[in-house]
């Protein structure tokens, strides 16, 4: 079986969220069952130059999107067991953002257009092209207006993931003819509620349609979740299936993490502690091991429950408890971290930028870790968490429910601690019932080891995809 996965981001080369993390982790684990994976993706300016110089130069082609033709570089790279494809054109994707350029209609036009023409080259007809939120949408209705009759391309199918379906791609009917190069025909299918809809388009034209977990799948069929696409989503739930994303174990792994200054498994958990002393010292906190450590390593946007955190900050810093947030956003959250920063700089830090080595820092040292999401697709900073035994404390919502499961002390099961209603005092009782159990030495031993052993690699996602793209296939 082939697969080719078309992402706007992957890692190693380029990660902006969390479908960087599934771009560089599910192909690799599908690799790994037998099934060959491949990834394209387009060649950014702000690739790491090692990267850029691991690249092979396969060829150069025009691209014909509307009435004109574009250039188009196509690169090609081995990292691991997969091949990663780039798409090089510097008019497009040497720019300043990934995302929010004025002309990501046009950019991610093209970028999906070239996936397409660029299977000749790479000498890769794949069974299956799985297209990734609005940004490759246009890929499976490219595929049907113009490739089907080319007899390579007849039998392609399509699988479209949406990882969060609140970006859509929504632009003026204006552009059709000449930003995506469709003519009146493909009006119907592009247009929604007053506007074209790339990823509407994409549902519509895909041949399966997948979420990032069980329970997100069945959220967006609702209006509260579904950002107005529940009328296009119901109808066609017949296609439309959960599978819940995995992390790179290889990756995320205490024992081997390289920006971790002590490292352990269950066994040596006492050494995480060390963890704790190390990051306190490093942000000029109280070094203390036994004061309970709140991590949040989160964009700071409603959507992540910033409200909620910002609603209850006077009550949680009266507790003897020390918090620390990494994140960048909205400037509102950003200016309110900022100022109990300042007022109570024995307790919190807030750090306004992102950095990966400071996040598994935080994920390693902290004994809680706050996701108060009010939507969650899948969310992969949970399941990173309890990776390195610290206890997510979780809104039910998304990927959140189908990964943390509340600890029962009764039955000493469960993984980590819920709450039902988005709410600022459900979240906060939700916290003090986390540093209950932190401060209860033997029910803390059970959590803990709960979350630790609980399997979050990629296999048995990418068994589950394997067995989706062969019911597709048949």
């Amino acid at each position: 079986m082939k697969v080719l996965f078309a992402a706007a981001e992957a890692t190693p080369f380029i990660k902006v969220g969390g479908l960087g993390d599934v771009m560089g982790g599910l192909p690799k684990a599908l690799n790994q069952l037998g099934v060959d994976a491949r990834v394209i993706i387009p060649l950014y300016s702000q690739i790491k130059q090692e990267l850029k110089d691991q690249l092979e130069f396969v060829c150069e082609i025009g691209i014909p999107l509307g009435w004109r033709m574009c250039h188009c570089g196509i690169f090609k790279a081995q990292i691991s067991s997969v091949t990663y494809y780039l798409i090089d054109n510097e008019q497009f994707f040497k720019r300043p953002n990934i995302y929010g350029e004025f002309d990501d209609a046009e950019r991610f036009a093209y970028f999906s257009k070239a996936v397409l023409e660029a299977l000749p080259h790479v000498e890769f007809y794949p069974d299956i092209i799985n297209a990734n939120d609005w940004h490759t949408a246009m890929v499976p209705l490219y595929l049907n207006a113009f490739y089907r009759n080319i007899p390579e391309y007849a039998n392609i199918k399509t699988v479209l993931s949406i990882h969060n379906i609140e970006f859509q791609g929504q632009y003026d009917p204006l552009i059709m003819g000449n930003v995506f190069g469709l003519d009146v025909s493909h009006r119907d299918i592009m247009m929604y509620d007053g506007c074209l809809n790339v990823l509407k388009a994409g549902i519509e034209s895909a041949n399966l349609v997948t979420t990032v977990s069980k329970t997100y799948a069945q959220e967006i069929l609702d209006p509260y979740f579904s950002h107005n696409l529940h009328n296009i989503l119901i109808p066609r739930q017949y296609k439309l299936k959960g599978i819940i994303n995995g992390i790179d174990t290889e990756v995320f792994n205490p024992k081997t993490d390289p920006a971790l200054p002590y490292h352990y498994e269950y066994k040596s958990i006492r050494m995480k502690s060390l963890n704790k002393t190390a990051l306190q010292k490093e942000l000029g906190l109280e070094v203390d091991a036994k004061k309970p450590l709140i991590g949040m390593v989160t964009r700071l946007t409603p959507q992540k429950g910033l409200d909620l955190v910002r609603e209850v900050m006077g009550e949680l810093t009266k507790h003897d408890i020390q918090l620390v947030v990494l994140g960048t956003g909205y400037p509102e959250y950003e200016e309110n971290l900022m100022y109990w920063n300042n007022i109570c700089h024995d307790k919190v830090r807030a750090i306004i930028r992102f950095s990966g080595e400071l996040a598994s820092k935080i994920y390693s040292a902290a004994d809680l870790f706050l996701m108060p999401s009010h939507a969650e697709p899948c969310g992969l900073a949970q399941m990173i968490s309890m990776r390195y035994g610290t206890i997510p404390i979780v809104h039910t919502v998304g990927g959140l429910k189908d990964s943390v499961t509340p600890y029962n002390p009764e039955t000493k099961e469960g993984n980590g601690i819920t709450f039902q209603s988005y709410n600022a005092w459900d979240m906060y009782d939700a916290i003090m019932r986390g540093l209950s159990l932190y401060h209860d030495k033997n029910e803390w031993k059970h959590l803990r080891k709960n979350a630790m052993s609980t399997d979050f690699s990629w296999e048995n996602s990418a068994k589950e995809y394997q067995e989706t793209y062969k019911n597709l296939l048949q």
